[in-house]
């Protein structure tokens, strides 16, 4: 049993086997977790926002989809990953309020950020091998590299391992 490593939001760390890594308070945000299954060497992003080119500030890459998931492939392959191995399970996307108008793009932000993150993973050839996506709750994720077993914890919800 080793370190358990935290990420923030809009943040992405790598973590290697023996040691873990969580994310707190997944609602429309998305974590993506990355990892070679023979290095055991992976990583988590807890991205906020589905595309950068739509915001003016993207100085925080691991905030977006599209450049987020981009780096954590970067630092998992610096780190020994073989990027032809990397696969990726997700969790969070979800709609946290409800609104009359719910076809607006603002209140679709957890299902946007869910396509963006599926987009970006098959533009990169990098299968997704388990989800726990969308409905109207919040998760807490926790990413074991060396197993790649990814618990889901949600108030009033059985704990999950995808």
């Amino acid at each position: 049993m080793g370190n358990v490593i935290k990420v923030d939001m809009a943040d992405l760390k790598l973590c290697k086997s023996p040691d873990s890594i969580t994310t707190l308070g997944l609602g429309s945000c998305v974590g993506i977790a990355i990892r070679d299954p023979v290095t055991k060497v992976g990583g988590l992003a807890h991205i906020m926002l589905p595309d950068s080119t739509q915001i003016r500030n993207t100085s925080n890459i691991a905030k977006f989809a599209d450049t987020g998931i981009t780096e954590l492939v970067r630092i998992i392959v610096a780190a020994g990953g073989s990027r032809s191995r990397l696969v990726a399970k997700i969790a969070g996307g979800a709609q946290m309020f409800t609104f009359q108008n719910q076809k607006s793009e603002m209140i679709r932000v957890g299902e946007r950020n869910v396509e963006a993150t599926k987009a970006k993973l098959r533009q990169l050839r990098i299968p997704v091998l388990a989800e726990d996506t969308g409905l109207n709750y919040g998760r807490t994720v926790i990413f074991f590299p060396e197993t790649g077993d990814f618990v889901i914890k949600s108030v009033g919800k059985p704990q999950k391992t995808i």
